[in-house]
């Protein structure tokens, strides 16, 4: 396994929007949601930032709300879709396609597997979280966080 970085640089596909993640990468995650496939042609695959995300270049950013809970990232020139944040917190999941991401990374976790399609699997023995499970992890990851900062 890579050693942690502290922050990991990210781009659109013209480079018209730049960013950096805030703290290390644990690994890629994967959404079968409903919105994620719609928006990305397929599942979801990106990285957690817990600490934040800096836009360094943003002129073409463009965001989309897309749910009550979550907005949208993407380029207004290319349309490459970067991230979604989770409304009201710190925590932004990058598209791991979008990042320079280091050696090594492995699929962490799989988000709204009862809204996967079956006409594909994903290999590997990371856990696979249904729609309630992963609201409920999100918000025991938002509390903890919550508790630190008291």
């Amino acid at each position: 396994m890579t050693e942690p970085t502290s922050s990991t640089h990210g781009q659109c596909h013209c480079g018209a929007v730049k960013f950096e993640g805030k703290g290390p990468i644990k690994g890629v995650d994967a959404c079968h949601c409903a919105t994620c496939r719609q928006l990305n042609g397929g599942p979801y695959m990106g990285v957690g930032f817990h600490d934040g995300l800096t836009v360094t270049h943003g002129a073409a950013l463009k965001w989309y709300d897309s749910s009550d809970w979550a907005r949208r990232g993407f380029c207004g020139e290319c349309g490459t879709s970067l991230f979604y944040n989770l409304k009201g917190t710190d925590f932004y999941s990058a598209s791991s396609s979008c990042l320079d991401m280091p050696s090594g990374m492995a699929l962490s976790h799989e988000y709204f597997i009862d809204e996967k399609p079956d006409f594909y699997d994903l290999a590997g023995e990371q856990p696979r979280l249904t729609g309630a499970e992963a609201f409920a992890l999100f918000q025991k990851d938002d509390d903890q966080k919550d508790n630190k900062n008291d």
